[in-house]
């Protein structure tokens, strides 16, 4: 773990020990993941490659900063295939789409470009390889989570979605002995691990992933809380109320006893929080912007937290290709139509 000092300046309205030691802990890594970049990068090259309107299904990725900017580009963001109009280009969001979305698109001649992160794609081609093996799925997430909507429709039949250790224990499979789970990519460590200790001590013989489903970058913003977590005494996570991986990290906080909140933005700190603290920690959920926080930290600056020093946990430099369909797009000649995949 690396520590840097990034910046130090005077405040002139502190004076004494106290306003010598506030101070700003940045982590690293934070913010944009691998498949966020991508999935945006796909928004924005489609739009320069095609022109407006894009329509994109659901939410791009769970950043309402993100999701504006993009609209302000042109993008059309709708909650289903049906109101893509007939034949328009469409883009599946990063969290994926299950099969029965995919027949929608093709039944009205839509051009899809897909921009489903490809951790999650993984978890799509377990479900079916599973499915096909004759295992019933126990499938570990949020119900409400647009990953785990595209997941279970790989093999609705045979999923059952839990999102807790208690929900284990009212779980009823055709064969214990032919079960196996999955993860959504964006859960919490702590609270996937505690959900497979509860399987496997329902179904001894319940088989998983080869490795595990939940992302790096998941992984990595969470590890970065725990291992700094204790140097603060608070923990800001910049990140949208519905982005999974966000809030994940604000429990991570809050489970190893450090106050942690969850912020769009600057103007949503309360200046109370603030009061008696020395050290603050800022991170971000993988679908935040490095603008956002770089707005918390220029906020917390002025409100007397005149250092800032950025700890790296560990690097993070994993990249995406892009979509066939976009490749296409971009090498084609006189702006040859990208093949429609479906």
């Amino acid at each position: 773990m690396t520590t840097t000092v990034l910046d130090s300046v005077s405040n002139s309205g502190q004076s004494g020990p106290a306003a010598a030691t506030r101070k700003v802990l940045l982590l690293k890594p934070r913010g944009f993941c691998a498949g966020v970049v991508r999935a945006i990068d796909i928004v924005k090259i489609a739009l320069d490659t095609f022109g407006a309107p894009i329509y994109v299904r659901r939410e791009i990725v769970h950043n309402r900063y993100v999701v504006n900017e993009l609209a302000e580009k042109g993008a059309i963001f709708v909650h289903e295939i049906d109101d893509v109009p007939d034949g328009q280009r469409v883009i599946y969001s990063a969290h994926g789409v299950s099969p029965a979305v995919r027949e929608r698109s093709k039944g009205r001649n839509l051009k899809v470009i897909d921009a489903t992160c490809p951790l999650v794609t993984k978890v799509h081609i377990e479900a079916v390889k599973f499915a096909k093996q004759g295992y019933s799925l126990v499938l570990i997430g949020h119900r409400d989570h647009d990953e785990i909507e595209g997941t279970l429709g790989e093999a609705p039949d045979v999923t059952q979605v839990v999102s807790s250790a208690a929900e284990v224990e009212t779980l009823e499979v055709p064969d214990p002995d032919r079960v196996a789970y999955l993860t959504q990519t964006t859960l919490s460590l702590d609270e996937a691990r505690d959900i497979i200790t509860a399987l496997k001590k329902k179904f001894p013989n319940i088989v998983g992933p080869h490795s595990q489903d939940i992302c790096y970058a998941t992984e990595n913003r969470q590890v970065a809380v725990r291992n700094v977590a204790h140097n603060a005494e608070l923990v800001l996570v910049v990140g949208s109320t519905n982005s999974s991986n966000s809030n994940r990290l604000v429990e991570v906080s809050r489970n190893l006893g450090t106050k942690g909140y969850l912020i769009d933005n600057s103007a949503a700190i309360d200046p109370k929080w603030l009061e008696g603290i020395s050290t603050v920690a800022v991170t971000a959920g993988a679908s935040a912007p490095e603008i956002l926080v770089e707005d918390v930290v220029n906020y917390l600056n002025q409100n007397g937290f005149s250092s800032v020093e950025e700890v790296e946990v560990m690097p993070e430099n994993v990249r995406f290709g892009l979509p066939p369909e976009i490749v296409q797009a971009i090498g084609g000649a006189d702006g040859a139509e990208p093949v429609s995949v479906n």
